[in-house]
């Protein structure tokens, strides 16, 4: 697979991510399909072992997110730049500590976020629980589910 589609993949992937913070936008999906075109162009087993892995890592996904409760985000007061400081804060998190920094990122966007609106760390914190409660673990646990497979194309690629 040639640099070009390569960097295609890589542009799927993110717009993928960008889509799971966006309602209505099937992001994971995005992501899962960035990959099985990857495994496609380029058939070899590391790669049919990302794709295998993406698959099932978003089916777990997905079950745990049934077993969430359901996104009501705009009732929380989440606002479309919320969603950029957590998204930006779990990607940023996700490589400063590698993997699992994206959990502690994704929580310290949104409180930002709401810091820099309210203005008070008592109310910032309580909007931060109050979203988290309302479907943010719910979008936390499909961003983290797409960083991870991410993670793995990437280092399919620099590596493999």
């Amino acid at each position: 697979m040639g640099v070009w589609e390569l960097l295609l993949v890589g542009l799927v992937v993110l717009l993928g991510l960008c889509g799971v913070l966006v309602p209505g936008v099937p992001g994971s999906w995005l992501v899962w399909a960035a990959i099985l075109w990857w495994a496609l162009e380029d058939p070899q087993p590391v790669a049919w072992a990302v794709l295998v892995g993406a698959t099932v890592a978003l089916f777990v996904s997905q079950v745990v997110r049934w077993s969430l409760p359901p996104r009501r985000l705009r009732a929380s007061g989440a606002t479309p730049r919320m969603a950029v400081y957590a998204g930006l804060g779990a990607f940023l998190g996700f490589f400063l500590i590698p993997v699992f920094g994206a959990i502690p990122g994704f929580m310290g966007g949104v409180y930002l976020s709401e810091r820099l609106r309210l203005g008070r760390h008592g109310e910032a914190r309580a909007a931060l629980r109050r979203a988290m409660r309302s479907g943010g673990s719910s979008v936390l646990a499909e961003l983290f589910t797409c960083l991870l497979i991410m993670g793995a194309w990437l280092g399919a690629v620099l590596w493999g």
